[in-house]
């Protein structure tokens, strides 16, 4: 086991973004904010394990970064709510099969 992969990672929104990727898999988002005032994006694979993140100065820039690589929020997507369920806490530390592929910028825009 890679060390700190049995981290528990707290992140206080749960306002969910998602992104449907290859063959119906998702990708969900959380923005949480920093004392700071900037704030971290998580993204977050089915079974609850973060694979990367992201820091923005704002929510609002994290908001329309996420938009521009094609999430959506879920709580909007009522059509989504009735196939698909965001993960549920705890979240750990999880090496995605592909790295790092938001913030290392292949996947980002």
């Amino acid at each position: 086991m890679v060390k700190g992969m049995d981290e528990v990672i707290e992140i206080q929104s749960k306002d969910y973004w998602f992104k449907v990727v290859d063959m119906g898999q998702q990708n969900w988002a959380l923005i949480d904010l920093l004392p700071s005032g900037s704030c971290s994006v998580f993204f977050i694979g089915g079974t609850s394990g973060i694979f990367d993140a992201i820091l923005f100065e704002s929510a609002e820039q994290a908001s329309m970064a996420l938009k521009r690589n094609g999430f959506s929020k879920y709580a909007d997507d009522r059509q989504a709510q009735q196939f698909m369920c965001p993960p549920e806490p705890p979240f750990h530390r999880h090496i995605h099969p592909n790295g790092l592929i938001y913030s290392s910028g292949r996947y980002w825009r």
